[in-house]
């Protein structure tokens, strides 16, 4: 049976590790956007996913939280391929042809 061990140290040394980081976020997503070339570039937001699919936020939630929308974070961002959006859209409209008929939306 393994243990845990405990490990504390300074907040400002926390501090410093979680700046590095931020700055190794920052510098994958530069050389993301300098290097991914055309397919990279094609990666769609939260924002144009809920416009594309005419879908609340929250109900993105849902389809990345049962899986049925693929997604990558890239530090605090997430980023769907639109070919996996594409995927889902008749899903989506067929949910929205139920909540329909129950007086809801989706």
């Amino acid at each position: 049976m393994k243990t845990m061990e405990i490990i504390s140290f300074e907040k400002r040394t926390f501090e410093e590790i979680a700046a590095k980081l931020d700055r190794f976020v920052q510098r994958v997503e530069s050389l993301c956007r300098e290097h991914g070339g055309k397919e990279t570039s094609e990666w769609m937001d939260n924002h144009e996913v809920c416009r594309r699919l005419r879908i609340s936020p929250r109900t993105l939630q849902t389809l990345r939280d049962n899986g049925t929308l693929a997604f990558t974070k890239i530090g605090n961002r997430t980023y769907y391929r639109p070919d996996d959006v594409e995927r889902v859209v008749g899903n989506v409209e067929e949910k929205r042809k139920e909540a329909r008929w129950k007086g809801k939306t989706i």
